[in-house]
């Protein structure tokens, strides 16, 4: 079901209990800027994010070096990578299926891609500006590898990977 994107100063729900404001649609923005820490690689995104999640798959773990990370999909021939470093250097984690994007000088994970999603996956935290209302998560994967302590990010849209 696709839901309407929100006006400038409408409110929504981001979670039970927390409301926020959205002033920034994604309408707004269909263009966006990233990159990683070191500023050697930048790229733009151009489009409306596509299945904005969170994942706690083991390699995201150990890759972001966190709990989770934060994906949303871009049309491939949407993204453009610039900078000094031109694009990023990557790191096949499941062969054949997955290869993951980095800046070779800093380390910042910025990509993904799937052999069976059309879609670019960007590491949402990569973007300069992370407001937009198209980039609030609709779900979570692997819930069951995910940390008792982090509140789960509720079932909006079913994902393939529990």
């Amino acid at each position: 079901m696709t839901m309407p994107a929100p006006h400038v100063q409408d409110v929504v729900t981001t979670r039970p209990g927390v409301e926020s404001t959205i002033t920034n649609p994604a309408e707004e923005s269909e263009e966006r800027t990233g990159g990683c820490l070191c500023g050697q690689i930048r790229f733009t995104v151009r489009g409306t994010a596509v299945y904005p999640h969170t994942c706690a798959c083991a390699h995201c773990q150990k890759l972001g070096g966190a709990p989770l990370m934060w994906w949303a999909g871009f049309p491939a021939d949407g993204v453009t990578w610039a900078g000094t470093g031109g694009e990023p250097t990557w790191f096949e984690t499941f062969e054949g299926e997955a290869k993951r994007g980095f800046c070779p000088d800093c380390g910042s994970r910025l990509a993904v891609i799937d052999s069976d999603i059309p879609e670019l996956g960007i590491n949402v935290t990569a973007l300069d500006d992370t407001s937009g209302n198209d980039l609030v998560p609709v779900n979570q994967s692997f819930r069951d590898n995910a940390v008792h302590w982090l509140p789960p990010i509720p079932d909006a849209q079913r994902s393939p990977v529990a």
